[in-house]
């Protein structure tokens, strides 16, 4: 007996299904890294930690999309957002071009933005990706998530959902994070408090 082919509808709705699971997957917000993190959540998916309670970042570092080295490590003295995301994540897109307008914005005020590309098997998407929304910040590539492990050890956060951002204070102490995508006006509430501290 020949297997018949798939209706159109048949196949529509399994489109439709795969699609919302990765976007779910792509945008879910799983919280932690194990321990007290001393993080205050707001209503708006904001976490912050106040000053004195802060844990400094892991090692970040490693080569970006464009071959080039870049360590976070350089960037002591700024504050640095960082911004992990995939090529293959609906939100990803939709949150890239208020990332590259705050990053335009915020450069002249000591704000550093980094992307981690993570979870990125294809090398040529990600550059796709930077070219597409013209990004004014490089992003370090990541493909096994390795990065995204080293660089936030336990007690301090979890990067495991894609896009997930946080920023650090000048003295590279984990300030403020938030799990899934966000806009420009969540963007500001994230670095705006850190600017004014001395």
């Amino acid at each position: 007996m020949t297997p018949r082919p798939l209706s159109r509808a048949v196949a529509l709705t399994a489109i439709v299904t795969l699609g919302s699971l990765s976007l779910s997957a792509c945008g879910s917000s799983t919280s932690g890294g194990g321990g007290q993190t001393n993080y205050v959540s707001s209503n708006e998916g904001i976490s912050t930690v106040t000053e004195g309670e802060r844990k400094p970042v892991g090692p970040i570092k490693g080569e970006t999309i464009q071959g080039k080295h870049l360590d976070i490590a350089d960037f002591q003295g700024k504050i640095v957002v960082i911004n992990a995301w995939g090529s293959w994540c609906p939100p990803c897109r939709a949150e890239a071009p208020y990332f590259n307008k705050v990053a335009k914005e915020m450069k002249t005020k000591g704000v550093e933005f980094v992307g981690i590309n993570a979870r990125d098997g294809n090398k040529g998407l990600s550059k796709e990706f930077e070219d597409d929304y013209d990004m004014a910040y490089p992003s370090l590539y990541d493909p096994t998530g390795k990065l995204l492990l080293s660089g936030f050890p336990k007690g301090t956060v979890s990067l495991q959902s894609i896009p997930s951002t946080v920023v650090l204070d000048r003295n590279g102490e984990i300030a403020a994070r938030a799990l899934g995508s966000i806009d420009d006006n969540k963007l500001h509430k994230m670095i705006d408090p850190l600017i004014e501290e001395n």
